[in-house]
This record gives structure tokens, sequence and C-alpha cells, in this order.
């Protein structure tokens, strides 16, 4: 079948039945830009745009063997994973990802809702940063969840950020991109972290929308233009222009 030699991104995943992020989010995002998805469902959420009412984390074999069956089916070129529920998916994940290093994966480390419900607990988080982390190409915290990864308050500055990110990179980190949406000021600065490269500074304005999911779109733009072999820096910089122009189209609220 022709379909199975295009370029697909995995989205390993929640469901977000309001449809403003998650999975839906991700196949939205990725198909836009003219790449193919496959899928691994890690939770089912009950939840609106407002709070998330309840999560059914999926079996950790079971997200695996999905995983498993998409890259056997699939031309995988990219792997995008973002909510993962429980400690066991994070492991089950990471197991999948060691037996597939040329496949460039991109995680959202989603540690919370936009409503403030805590989605990983501090052993899911520890698993992570331990096994998942330093296997994926690329990791996107915002400046609230690169704060948890560190143990440390939120930075209040750009060099409080890049010093954070630092200490994740010292711990076997390939690349960080701190998400500078919840600073403050009129412009929003992004950092690309790598080892042995200076900070890249992707600077743009701030924009008065508010709009659901957009770390997900980030992610899973950057994924699909990996998953076209383009480079890191590249990808991140679509990726931005991406989530950019979707913002400029959301009406302020």
């Amino acid at each position: 079948m022709a379909l199975r030699r295009e370029p697909h991104v995995l989205v390993v995943g929640g469901s977000d039945s309001s449809g403003g992020g998650g999975i839906a989010r991700d196949i939205e995002t990725i198909s836009s830009i003219g790449v193919r998805t496959c899928l691994a469902v890690t939770a089912l959420t009950v939840q609106t745009h407002d709070a998330v009412m309840e999560i059914h984390p999926s079996q950790p074999d079971l997200v695996a063997d999905q995983m498993r069956a998409a890259l056997q089916a699939n031309k995988v070129t990219a792997i995008k994973i973002g909510m993962l529920a429980a400690a066991e998916i994070v492991v089950a994940v990471a197991a999948v990802l060691r037996e597939n290093p040329q496949v460039p994966a991109v995680l959202d480390p989603v540690l919370a809702s936009t409503s403030g419900r805590a989605l990983l607990d501090a052993r899911a988080i520890a698993a992570m940063k331990r096994d998942l982390m330093p296997l994926c190409r690329l990791v996107t915290p915002n400046l609230i969840e690169l704060a948890l990864l560190v143990g440390l308050e939120p930075a209040v500055d750009e060099d409080g950020a890049v010093w954070q990110g630092q200490e994740l990179l010292v711990a076997g980190m390939q690349a960080l991109l701190i998400k500078g949406g919840h600073a403050a000021g009129p412009r929003s600065i992004d950092i690309l972290l790598r080892p042995d490269h200076e900070p890249v500074r992707f600077d743009t304005p701030r924009l008065a929308a508010s709009m659901r999911g957009t770390g997900c779109m980030l992610a899973s733009s950057i994924a699909a233009h990996l998953a076209k072999a383009q480079s890191i820096e590249y990808a991140v910089r679509q990726g931005k222009l991406f989530v950019l122009e979707k913002l400029r189209k959301t009406p302020a609220e």
C-alpha cells in the first residue's frame, strides 16, 4: 500500500473529550502540515475546556503494543509524546523508544492541565527524567514544567530559565525548548538549548489571544517537520510560526 510508504508521526498521548488538546489537537496540527499520523492512546479523559473530571490510564503493555503495531504498519519518521498519565506508562514508552533509536521523538512533558490538575505524580516525573527524556530528540517544557522537572520555583527571568534548562542538559537530555508563554512582557521568548551549542532564542510578539492546546500544537508541528527530515532548529522555527498564526486568528478573550 502506498499509504505505508508515506512519512507518519506516531502520536502517543491522551484523549481530550473537549477537543481542545491531546491527540485531537495533535492530529489536526500534523495533518495540516501534510504529514500522516498513527496513534498510541495512553489515557481516556473526561474534560471540558475548563476542567478535567476523570482520567483513565491505559494499561502500560497496551500502550507499548500500540506503538509497536504503528511502527510496524507505517513509515514512522517521528514520534510526538504528550500525556503519559502514570510512571508505568512512561517506562513502557521509553522501552519502545530504545527499540527504535533511529526515530526522533519530541516530548511535551504534560505535567498539569490548563485548569491546574496534576497529570503526573512525583514518581512518574522521576521516571520521565530518568528513563524517557534522555531518549528524546527534543523536550518542550514551559516554565512551570521546567521548574517541576528541576525541583525549583519557576524562573523569574530568562537567565534563570536558561540555568534551569542547563541543569537538565547536564542530566543527559539531548535538547530542550524552554517555552516562554508563562512569562510576562510584550515579547514571548522560547529558548532552544543543546549541549555544545549556544542558546538559540525565538522571539515573537506576545498576543492577547487565549487558546488551549498550544503546547500540543507546538510539539506536534515540530514533530511533523522532523518527520520531513528537517533540522531541529528549522523545525522549532516552523513550529513557532504555526502556533503564532493560529493565535493571530483566535479572538482575545
